[in-house]
């Protein structure tokens, strides 16, 4: 038979200590609830920050953790449908309801734990990149700050070359481009550009903004520059106009000294320099109105368009004068203006024979006819008005046309 005793230590494991072991086991689920919950938690703001500096690389992260994430609600639901079902309302229960409520508890306190552990798990696996980003992250700051100071310069060598009386247009769109770059880095920020796509933008502005600040500190000596080339393009445009009178002598000579077929070409030469000096000096006049409005970059451009128009006038006279001397020297000696053809033609000839089993058959051809072309050349100049320009035309084409041979020639020995 069981004593007083027996029955006393029963009475201490009755319901008082199943209500207590129910309530350990509510309270350590909510406690496992809670690590969850803040273990999701922190691994989603990880993972935002991931995306925020490389989103191309945190979109895999994303699925496994919408997954993960899909398990925690899971097992939240679960445990606040426990929580739901046994109320702790004061309301006297058995032993073995409490019994059942510590079961419940504990199951679902092992569900909430184990996705704890791989929520941990998870966040171990990520950290090695986003330490990396992370590191990488410190750079971003002093690439800010360049870029800043960078802009800040471009404005103030702006506004110095504007006070100057400067024309800064060119200078001005270029800050203007970094002003926007770097305001759509601020306003964007990691979130829109991503680390690398940041610090791309944060070096494109430095770059750009530093383009303008020396694009406006150049200003004045462009316009230095400027009033130079003015005043030497001007000189020359009056060496070029005085070219018009020997051009005039030398056409003279021409007319006067050999037939029409060596100087039809150059009708009309001295007018036609005469009108290109005319167009410079309108173009030079333009220019000079222009830097009196500080207008440099339209001055540069008249400048040049007046260059433009010297050279070409130039290059006529000298084509006329050209003219008179080559005629000159081959009517005095048509020998004397073969002897060069003749070598180009024998050097390509000894280069054809010096192949492996002698010259190809094409490029004796070639050279044969070449030479034949030589013999016949004299023949152009028969008759009581030789055709000198003719005659030094023909030999200039067969020295062209030897030197393609011996180009054809290398040009097979290479593929060889």
């Amino acid at each position: 038979m069981r004593g007083p005793g027996d029955q006393r230590r029963r009475g201490r494991s009755g319901p008082a200590d199943a209500a207590a072991a129910g309530e350990a086991a509510r309270e350590a689920a909510a406690t496992a609830f809670y690590d969850m919950d803040q273990a999701e938690k922190y691994l989603t703001g990880r993972l935002t920050v991931f995306e925020d500096l490389d989103a191309a690389a945190a979109a895999p992260a994303r699925r496994d953790l919408n997954r993960l994430v899909e398990t925690a609600t899971a097992a939240a639901v679960a445990y606040i449908a426990i929580v739901d079902a046994h109320p702790f309302d004061g309301r006297p229960r058995s032993p073995a309801e409490y019994d059942a409520v510590a079961r419940a508890f504990a199951a679902v306190t092992d569900r909430l734990t184990k996705v704890t552990g791989d929520l941990n798990g998870f966040a171990e696996r990520l950290a090695p990149q986003m330490a990396r980003l992370e590191s990488a992250l410190d750079r971003l700051p002093p690439k800010l700050t360049a870029a800043r100071d960078a802009v800040a310069a471009a404005a103030s060598a702006v506004q110095a070359a504007q006070a100057a009386g400067l024309d800064a247009a060119e200078p001005v769109a270029e800050l203007d481009r970094a002003r926007a770059d770097l305001a759509r880095l601020s306003s964007e920020g990691l979130g829109g550009l991503g680390l690398n796509g940041a610090m791309d933008l944060a070096d494109e502005v430095a770059r750009v903004a530093s383009a303008a600040r020396e694009a406006a500190e150049e200003l004045p000596k462009e316009a230095e520059r400027t009033r130079q080339a003015l005043a030497s393009v001007r000189t020359r445009a009056d060496v070029v106009a005085g070219r018009l009178d020997p051009v005039r002598e030398a056409m003279r000579t021409l007319v006067r000294g050999y037939s029409q077929a060596c100087w039809q070409d150059l009708r009309g030469a001295a007018e036609s320099i005469e009108a290109g000096v005319g167009r410079a000096r309108e173009r030079l006049d333009e220019a000079n109105a222009q830097v009196r409005r500080a207008e440099w970059r339209q001055a540069r451009l008249s400048v040049t368009a007046a260059r433009t128009e010297l050279n070409a006038a130039d290059r006529r006279a000298g084509q006329v004068t050209g003219r008179v001397a080559e005629l000159a020297e081959v009517k005095a000696d048509p020998e004397a203006a073969v002897e060069p053809v003749r070598f180009a033609v024998r050097d390509a000839q000894r280069l054809a024979t010096a192949q492996p089993g002698g010259a190809a058959p094409h490029h004796a051809r070639d050279l044969d006819a070449l030479v034949e072309r030589i013999e016949r050349a004299p023949r152009i100049l028969v008759g009581p008005n030789p055709d000198y320009w003719r005659y030094l035309l023909e030999l200039a084409a067969i020295r062209t046309e030897a030197g393609d041979v011996v180009t054809r020639i290398r040009a097979e020995r290479a593929q060889e």
